[in-house]
């Protein structure tokens, strides 16, 4: 079965990688060894940045460098095994590689401040390849504010350059995504945004209250916009208790599919993006266990394509260029 993952961050644990462990096969969560293994048909791989790396008055320009930094690596990498994955930034590349035996890379930013106002920042980026962009991570930066305990922070809503992103991302044809974005913050994007928007790796709130999960309400605003709630993996959204089983898994795509449909769901595992907690799916290669476990609740085959793969390349279709 063909996998599309739409988010891990295993591109900062190469770069920071002290022993210089690569793409090829690594002790990460993924590799491209796990991923063959896994039917990887397209990685989204996140350039993330961790805002509180830099201090002193160039802290925005650095955080940019740092994430254009992090891409040519993740490209040196691609390079390196170019026989059996290669970067895609049209839905025919992904086609092509599927048809050359090779997987997809799709390059992403995760925390769009290092923008810092500048649209012409999300341009280099959209020009160097990226193709979708979280527009938060967990700090406020100038396009909105993150998911949050406190309810007044999870009301705030954009701010003005928060809108014009948005609007510049749809004009280029660049995915939207609102994972780790307030409440607030993802009703405006939902409202102003003209092209479907994903939500790259979000679990449902129903199932487990953390803020960084999606409430019932969401869920039917994507379904409804034709966007997409990628499952995350994370064990502290998945369970309060953080022991998230592969039955775990299944009950929130379940959940998610009851409530925002059949086409608007699909995997996000955040992989190489979290510790703690107990996870039994916790590498790429083991995913066959979650197709399982969904088969076991009664999904059909048809209904497992479209979460696996075929949802994220409707999406695509009908965003990137």
């Amino acid at each position: 079965m063909h996998l599309i993952d739409m988010h891990c961050d295993t591109a900062a644990k190469i770069l920071e990688s002290k022993s210089g462990e690569g793409l090829c096969e690594n002790s990460f969560d993924i590799d491209i060894r796990g991923m063959k293994r896994a039917g990887t048909m397209a990685q989204f791989f996140a350039c993330f940045v961790y805002m509180e790396m830099f201090q002193g008055k160039d802290r925005m320009e650095n955080a940019f460098l740092y994430a254009k930094k992090m891409a040519e690596k993740l490209k040196e990498e691609i390079q390196k095994n170019s026989k059996e994955i290669a970067l895609a930034t049209t839905v025919n590349d992904i086609v092509s590689n599927q048809e050359q035996g090779k997987i997809s890379a799709i390059l992403t930013l995760e925390e769009g401040g290092v923008i810092n106002g500048d649209l012409r920042k999300l341009e280099e980026l959209y020009n160097d390849g990226t193709r979708l962009v979280t527009l938060l991570w967990n700090f406020e930066n100038c396009m909105g504010y993150p998911n949050s305990s406190d309810r007044r922070i999870m009301e705030q809503g954009l701010k003005p350059f928060g809108f014009e992103t948005v609007e510049r991302m749809n004009d280029l044809g660049m995915l939207v995504d609102v994972s780790h974005m307030s409440d607030g913050g993802f009703w405006d994007v939902i409202r102003t945004s003209r092209k479907p928007i994903v939500a790259s790796h979000s679990s449902a709130r129903s199932l487990c209250s953390h803020p960084r999960n999606l409430t019932d309400e969401m869920l039917r605003a994507l379904g409804e916009n034709g966007g997409i709630a990628a499952l995350n993996f994370y064990p502290a959204f998945i369970r309060e208790d953080q022991k998230a089983s592969k039955e775990d898994l299944a009950a929130h795509i379940k959940h998610m599919v009851n409530v925002a449909g059949i086409d608007a769901v699909a995997i996000g595992t955040d992989y190489d993006g979290f510790e703690g907690g107990e996870l039994e799916i916790n590498k790429v290669e083991k995913m066959p266990l979650l197709y399982q476990a969904l088969q076991k609740e009664g999904f059909t085959e048809s209904q497992l394509e479209k979460i696996w793969f075929r949802n994220v390349m409707r999406v695509l279709k009908e965003v990137i260029k």
